[in-house]
């Protein structure tokens, strides 16, 4: 956790429109792009960053290099990440930890990814696989559906312990994916931009438990970027200093995700609830102070779990929360107004990322037709199995 001993702004951030697979261009070209918009957006030259933390999952060694020496080659350290779907995110901490520190005094985050269709699997089938402890806990809850991708099966399952422990309606998990779509409709980087009815959503294939197709977000190709610096580098370039990061969190599992079988914590819960408080206690506010949120729904399972993880309504009150519109627009707090990874996309390294953008876009007031009035505290929540968790707080000064 850091509580911000000195501050870390937000000067640049760039995102390439999301795409579907074998729709974009190569990493190298996609992760390029995102880093000049970033720059270009700051008004920095990359020859002033002294640092780059870039993120991938899906890529041989030293890719970060391949698409950052198409912006330039300044010599600076270059350091690869790979958390699963907290990547980007992870290399926004790492960013920021190293311009708050005072190692350095600007600093990007990358993150990209060219993905393939089809459901997430290992790349290696000769050695242990990170998640083997994981699906031991949750073949032992639930047993193993050979026909049903691994992904759904673990937030399906969640999703289910849920509905069972509070008894809430299946189609509620839906009504997530409608308001995903009507928020996705307002952004031009979205990959699916066409809303939804509630009965479209429950009528597609069912996936697992109670996910259907349009529950789970997709596979997509594209990257994001942001330009992080310290308050006198952002005064002796005139650089915009209007959004900073007020506090950030990582955490990884605890003996309780293992523990007791519960699919929620199997999933993460424990990990978003502790990176959740440790962030509000280092920036002396609460949730109910929060404007926007941007969420990981990688299914609408986990976006509803994360309401309460995250203390945006109390435990067992989300399906209340859902129904009476507190997740949206004219609701106590918007949530995912980029459409979240159902329906903006889910470019695993570049999902981290691309959400900084949109809440920096929110507070700086330049998210157009997505804009949450009068945003001024701006929540990140990017989760990856395996696992860890990242919470980044960000503050319109």
């Amino acid at each position: 956790m850091s509580r911000m001993q000195r501050p870390v702004h937000v000067v640049g951030v760039g995102m390439i429109p999301f795409t579907k697979p074998g729709a974009s261009d190569p990493y190298t070209v996609m992760g390029a792009r995102a880093a000049r918009l970033a720059l270009q957006d700051a008004g920095v030259d990359y020859a002033d960053v002294q640092q780059a933390y870039v993120g991938y999952v899906y890529g041989d060694s030293t890719a970060g290099q391949a698409a950052l020496y198409g912006v330039g080659l300044t010599g600076i350290p270059v350091f690869n990440v790979n958390n699963n779907c907290s990547t980007g995110s992870s290399a926004l901490f790492l960013a920021r930890q190293a311009v708050e520190s005072g190692m350095v005094e600007c600093a990007i985050a990358l993150g990209f990814e060219q993905m393939q269709p089809g459901a997430l699997k290992g790349a290696w089938d000769d050695r242990p696989s990170p998640l083997a402890r994981f699906i031991d806990s949750m073949t032992e809850r639930q047993g193993y559906d050979q026909a049903a991708p691994r992904a759904a099966q673990l937030f399906g399952g969640a999703g289910q312990d849920y509905l069972r422990e509070h008894g809430i309606r299946p189609d509620t998990f839906g009504r997530i994916s409608v308001r995903a779509r009507q928020h996705a409709a307002r952004n031009p980087l979205a990959v699916f931009r066409q809303t939804l009815t509630l009965d479209e959503v429950m009528a597609s294939a069912q996936v697992y438990g109670p996910l259907t197709r349009y529950q789970c977000c997709p596979p997509t190709c594209g990257a994001a970027a942001a330009v992080l610096c310290s308050a006198d580098f952002a005064k002796r370039h005139g650089l915009d200093q209007r959004v900073t990061i007020a506090a950030q969190a990582m955490t990884t599992d605890s003996p309780s995700t293992f523990e007791g079988g519960d699919m929620l914590k199997v999933v993460g819960y424990d990990m978003s609830a502790a990176a959740a408080r440790q962030v509000y206690e280092a920036a002396g506010v609460g949730p109910e102070d929060v404007n926007v949120v941007e969420l990981h729904d990688c299914f609408t399972a986990n976006e509803l779990l994360t309401y309460e993880a995250l203390g945006l309504t109390p435990e067992g009150t989300a399906e209340k929360f859902i129904l009476d519109g507190d997740n949206t627009y004219g609701g106590r707090v918007v949530t995912n107004p980029s459409g979240g990874l159902l329906s903006k996309g889910h470019p695993l390294g570049a999902t981290g990322l691309a959400q900084c953008a949109e809440l920096t876009w929110q507070l700086r007031g330049q998210a157009e037709d997505r804009q949450v009035e009068g945003a001024r505290l701006a929540l990140q929540h990017n989760l990856g199995l395996g696992g860890a968790c990242v919470v980044t707080l960000y503050q319109r000064n």
